[in-house]
């Protein structure tokens, strides 16, 4: 048991039964009144943030974490699977823990998943990832002019703009924070 006083950014605590990463916190006192602690916290399961009070005195459940990394395997159905690299283990991810990512998972790669007691429950990126062009119109010159771009639809099934003289086979660098075009593999 961890004491609010002792609260940090980027704690996970289990408050009323449910898990929260801690955003914000201060401390306020006022007048002759016990001090107050006032946290900004996000549902660890739903996302939704918050602000709660807190005594001063109070216990906090502080709850174990640590980054692992693991090896995407696969997909099935709506269900993504990992290996830790470390025990071998393996664990199932849905949709909504992966969110936004899913487009950006290439099959035998590694990703850092944070993990809650021991459970994975939100991946990290890398900044770039290469996936293949599997579709995109035939290649043509622009006349040096670079800022003309055309529809490609890649492995992972994101459709994203690349220069024109991409053609379906490239493989190619896209950023994972803004799904941009950053260059091509060689």
């Amino acid at each position: 048991m961890a004491r609010t006083d002792q609260l940090h950014k980027g704690m996970v605590i289990r408050h009323e039964g449910e898990l929260f990463s801690v955003l914000d916190w201060k401390s306020a006192q006022s007048g002759k009144q016990k001090a107050t602690v006032h946290v900004k916290l996000r549902s660890i399961k739903t996302g939704n943030t918050g602000e709660r009070t807190l005594d001063e005195l109070g216990k906090i459940e502080e709850v174990a974490t640590e980054m692992r990394n693991m090896q995407y395997l696969y997909t099935t159905g709506d269900e993504h699977i990992f290996m830790d690299t470390e025990s071998f283990e393996q664990y199932t991810l849905n949709q909504d823990v992966l969110g936004d990512s899913i487009p950006f998972l290439v099959e035998e790669e590694t990703y850092r998943l944070f993990a809650i007691e021991s459970q994975p429950v939100a991946i990290q990126l890398p900044a770039a990832v290469v996936l293949e062009v599997i579709e995109t119109a035939p290649v043509e010159h622009a006349g040096g002019s670079s800022s003309v771009y055309k529809e490609a639809n890649l492995s992972s099934g994101l459709v994203i703009q690349v220069p024109l003289f991409i053609k379906t086979g490239d493989k190619i660098r896209i950023n994972t924070e803004n799904r941009q075009y950053q260059g091509k593999e060689h």
